[in-house]
């Protein structure tokens, strides 16, 4: 009676009105496809509500010796005439907002965002291991609520007329927090209801969300700039609060809290039984039978246990600096772009916001990609380091002749974009699931959340820190600032090393294997790194 009432308390109420009013059960592969939904729509609306600092950076700091009347790309005169006509806009863009317009300006904004990203990345580590503890779905819903309001704070600074720095400062670290909960949870749950097969693919897809919520975070603080900056933080936190509400409604964080089986399981027996695709539908009407212990009752790993699994410290360490690079140009490229000439013109802020998309659509691409090749080669790691080493003379290039002509830095900013968020997508996504359910955890030891917090905790480290250097290191030049994401590219990719020579090596000895003992290989030929070698 007690396993019962607990299994009920994981069923969130939007999925039990819909029971009730359709009389029966989704399948096993609508639940599927409304867990991608549900979870895409969360994480978008937490990149959707970081990204507004770095659009309003030029309001906040403007340059004044910066002509921006000539025609901006891609928007068009429409959005200068609207800024030159609207007094509170001009306002801000001629004068600033203390306490950011003074001399030190530049520097207090990356202050601003190296404490959101240290308190996102410190309590990535303890939001980790309390997803593995709590019901995920009531964890993420009390995350996206609370970062809505207190990205939205921030906002009503401009309302409400405040020039000190401690109340952003504040607003920020309380709002990183917050935003802890997100990642661990979304993979996690990710994680619980796709198998390994083709995850790399499938979390590529899935992980566009992450440049959909820039896309989207970027287009609505810029939309509502023009009416004053404050909207540009209380539309998104407005958004993610919402996306809030639909998580508690219809997130179903295991299978196990709608009736069906821990899904690993279910694929070890259907290999083991040759079970075929169309008798999925058996099991699912046997759901009913099977123990469930979802949300409620699994066991979490200790942060050490997690650390010791094959693999984590490698990718934590490498995703420190791809996500340095990567977070880089998520907080400043919009104010780079509104600082460069580019094609004889100086944009305006929402331009530069706008154009500044682009190089999440190049992201896009790149999360895909990477995915894929990863699941075609079976191989994480070598496709991470091929990525990265990439990145290269990609940042290069678009540094070198990004100012050339518009569309010559749309081109090189897109490419820019597939190099440096591929791998990242990689490693916070497939890799974190693969490593979260590693062999080596026994019994119904849940690690999803905690090895997911480990490594992008770890990453989020970096993130803090690419921004800060940024804002000291553009007063002396934006050559110094690519010069460090180079070098940064540069040691993600040889972090991974050891792995790429152990995928190497044993796709060498796959090769030479005798044809009856490759299909015995074939499962750990598909998870090279994942070994449980210590």
């Amino acid at each position: 009676m007690s396993r019962s009432v607990n299994a009920m308390r994981g069923t969130p109420p939007g999925i039990l009105l819909i029971k009730s009013i359709r009389g029966k059960d989704w399948s096993l592969q609508t639940y599927r496809y409304v867990i991608l939904l549900v979870t895409f729509i969360a994480y978008a609306s937490y990149h959707a509500s970081r990204k507004p600092s770095s659009i309003i950076k030029s309001v906040l700091d403007p340059d004044p010796l910066k002509d921006t009347n000539s025609n901006p790309w891609p928007i068009g005169k429409v959005f200068i005439e609207e800024e030159l006509m609207n007094s509170n806009s001009n306002r801000s863009r001629g004068t600033g907002w203390a306490p950011f317009n003074g001399k030190d300006g530049t520097s207090k904004l990356g202050e601003i965002d190296v404490a959101f990203l240290a308190c996102y990345s410190m309590g990535m580590y303890v939001a980790g291991h309390l997803g593995d503890t709590l019901d995920l779905r009531l964890f993420l819903t009390t995350g996206m609520m609370g970062s809505g309001i207190f990205v939205a704070l921030f906002g009503m600074g401009y309302f409400w007329k405040v020039h000190f720095f401690w109340f952003y400062l504040v607003m920020q670290m309380i709002a990183g927090l917050f935003q802890a909960t997100g990642w661990p949870s979304v993979v996690a749950i990710i994680g619980n209801w796709f198998g390994k097969r083709k995850r790399g693919l499938i979390m590529g897809i899935w992980n566009a969300h992450t440049s959909v919520g820039n896309i989207s975070g970027s287009l609505l603080a810029a939309s509502v700039l023009q009416y004053g900056w404050g909207w540009s933080f209380i539309v998104p936190g407005g958004f993610i609060f919402l996306a809030g509400i639909i998580v508690f409604l219809f997130l179903a964080a295991y299978p196990e809290d709608v009736g069906f089986p821990f899904l690993d399981d279910l694929e070890a027996n259907a290999k083991a039984n040759a079970v075929p695709n169309n008798e999925v539908g058996d099991m699912e009407a046997e759901k009913s039978s099977i123990p469930r212990f979802g949300s409620i009752n699994r066991k979490s790993v200790s942060l050490l246990e997690a650390c010791l699994i094959p693999g984590v410290i490698p990718f934590a360490l490498c995703l420190f600096f791809s996500k340095l690079v990567a977070y880089t140009f998520l907080y400043w490229l919009p104010f780079y772009l509104s600082q460069t000439d580019i094609g004889g013109e100086y944009m305006s802020v929402k331009s530069a916001g706008n154009l500044s998309t682009l190089f999440d659509v190049g992201g896009i691409v790149g999360g895909i990609l990477a995915g894929y090749i990863s699941d075609k080669l079976n191989a994480r790691a070598s496709t991470a380091a091929s990525f990265m080493y990439a990145a290269i003379p990609a940042l290069l290039l678009y540094r070198t002749y990004g100012s050339i002509s518009k569309t010559v830095n749309i081109i090189l900013m897109m490419t820019a974009g597939l190099f440096v968020n591929g791998p990242y997508a990689l490693i916070t996504t497939a890799v974190s699931a693969d490593l979260g359910t590693h062999s080596s955890l026994k019994g119904d030891s849940r690690a999803l959340a905690t090895v997911t917090a480990i490594i992008d905790g770890t990453g989020s480290i970096g993130a803090a820190l690419g921004p800060l250097l940024t804002g000291f290191l553009s007063t002396k030049g934006w050559n110094a600032v690519f010069v460090m994401l180079m070098v940064c590219a540069l040691i993600a990719g040889l972090l991974l090393s050891r792995l790429v020579k152990a995928e190497l090596t044993e796709r060498s000895c796959k090769q030479v294997l005798p044809p009856g003992q490759h299909d015995l290989g074939a499962e750990a030929a598909s998870q090279p790194l994942l070994s449980n070698q210590r």
